[in-house]
């Protein structure tokens, strides 16, 4: 199993104090977001919670209608800590958190092996925050779920698209991009960053470049997808740090989106 690496310094150690954040950010976004259709994707941040966590309410909060329907999460996310060629994927069998442990998708890991889109590596995977601050989410929302955790290093977007449509499968899977915004400027600056990213976002294309979103090779490797499958783009929500959490001098933006598919 891969033991939690963040709990208590990006999320609560507590389970009770967790579960009691997480459904607070969610009952937060559930004051403003309308009922709609089901995602079929997420592209939500993974920042501390303080900071992120009330962005990240408004995806997750798009998937409780939906909560026994969902059983497999295709989550893709940055390696911040381990420089890493390509894609990879964890050779364990459960990921846990403080809410219990999440089994890894067998099945799917080993297509995307077979299909030579992905390699083993638990070091990619052993500190790694951007997938792991999910979890606690999807724990609260989902009833009965598995996951299939992918790391992204040096790696060109085509290929995260190959690797998300060889595992795109049916309504039971949903796909997550874990992914923050522009990192460290004003809060004017960011906000005009981060308005841009959304456009990008919103319109589908996948040139997005790092500066403004560390998760970016994720997003256009999903965009490349949603344009071929005809997807929608809905923002939920977008803020940084400044609005959030901290100062306003130097922030961190945050966005949350869903496609649909029409």
């Amino acid at each position: 199993m891969r033991p939690p690496a963040v709990a208590g310094l990006f999320y609560p150690e507590n389970a009770n104090e967790l579960r009691h954040a997480v459904n607070g950010y969610i009952a937060e976004a559930s004051l403003r977001a309308a009922v709609a259709d089901r995602p079929k994707a997420l592209i939500v941040p993974h920042a501390g919670y303080q900071y992120s966590g009330s962005v990240a309410g408004f995806a997750y909060r798009r998937l409780c209608d939906w909560s026994a329907d969902i059983h497999h999460v295709v989550m893709i996310g940055p390696s911040h800590r381990v420089a890493i060629r390509g894609l990879a994927v964890p050779s364990v069998g459960t990921f846990v958190t403080p809410l219990g442990s999440v089994p890894i998708d067998a099945a799917g890991r080993s297509r995307l092996l077979e299909l030579g889109l992905v390699g083993i590596s638990d070091a990619a995977h052993a500190a790694e925050h951007s997938l792991e601050v999910q979890l606690p989410f999807l724990q609260v929302v989902l009833e009965d779920f598995d996951i299939l955790p992918i790391t992204i290093g040096f790696a060109p977007c085509e290929q995260v698209a190959r690797a998300i449509d060889a595992v795109w499968g049916g309504s039971d899977t949903l796909v997550l991009v874990s992914s923050d915004l522009s990192h460290y400027h004003t809060w004017n600056e960011a906000r005009q960053l981060d308005d841009a990213t959304t456009r990008a976002i919103v319109e589908r294309r996948s040139d997005l470049p790092a500066e403004q979103a560390c998760g970016a090779c994720g997003i256009n490797g999903l965009m490349q997808v949603a344009r071929r499958r005809g997807l929608t783009v809905e923002v939920l929500d977008q803020r940084n740090s400044g609005d959030t959490a901290g100062d306003r001098s130097r922030v961190v933006g945050y966005g949350s989106y869903a496609l649909i598919e029409t």
